[in-house]
């Protein structure tokens, strides 16, 4: 099932001069879900309403990145837009998304590197609009760059998060414990906003798409009646 950050990652390739090849890429995956066909995370797809939209807004190779969690938001809220980033170029869609009138749009972000008058840390529901969450899709450097270099974005405001727990993100390495991945994010952010189910779908979901990547990772066995997959059947 094709969706905005598969169309994007398509995107992408077609303008790639030589192909992206990512870290123990050698073996075939899945088209769908990124994952080795022989621990295809396809069948554990959710199926939960939100009222929230997305906008991922994504940094030149995170949708070709197999690792990249932008892809299991996409998966499971509706209104997911992505759009890759550029410092010398807006897409005019993702201009036209922000411009309509029935989304109040956030740029998520830690409010410490923001001047305090654009901070909120609170999602106020607005009568005829629905909050539409931007997150910058990319490693903690370059997220600092996108959002120093996007004026553009400078007139919404800022949604700081202020989680208590640490992230459970093991696909890709970070010195810090409170430096979340894109779908962590997202799932907090669909909590604030009162789409809890979705939220608590959505950290489900990571967690399965984690084991399927490091089961198919270190070649192990799946036990798919194990806590978190039945965690994610629930919402299935």
């Amino acid at each position: 099932m094709s969706h905005a950050v598969s169309r994007l990652r398509a995107e992408r390739l077609a303008r790639s001069v030589k192909p992206f090849v990512a870290r123990g890429s050698r073996a075939p995956r899945c088209p769908q879900c990124r994952v080795i066909f022989s621990y295809c995370l396809c069948a554990w797809r959710p199926q939960v309403p939100a009222d929230s939209g997305m906008c991922l807004l994504m940094h030149d190779t995170e949708p070709l990145k197999p690792t990249n969690t932008g892809w299991l938001i996409a998966d499971l809220i509706a209104d997911t837009s992505a759009f890759g980033w550029q410092r010398t170029a807006v897409d005019e869609s993702l201009l036209a998304l922000l411009e309509q009138p029935h989304w109040q749009p956030y740029i998520v972000f830690p409010g410490e590197f923001v001047e305090p008058g654009r901070v909120v840390n609170e999602v106020a529901r607005v009568p005829g609009k629905r909050p539409l969450f931007i997150l910058l899709d990319a490693t903690w450097t370059e997220a600092r760059k996108m959002f120093r270099k996007s004026p553009y974005l400078n007139r919404f405001p800022v949604l700081s998060l202020q989680p208590e727990q640490i992230s459970r993100y093991r696909l890709r390495r970070s010195k810090r414990d409170d430096h979340f991945c894109t779908a962590e994010v997202a799932a907090m952010c669909l909590e604030l906003a009162g789409d809890q189910r979705a939220a608590e779908a959505l950290d489900a979901y990571l967690d399965v798409f984690t084991t399927h990547y490091l089961s198919a990772k270190h070649q192990l066995p799946l036990d798919e009646q194990d806590t978190v997959h039945q965690r994610l059947h629930t919402f299935l």
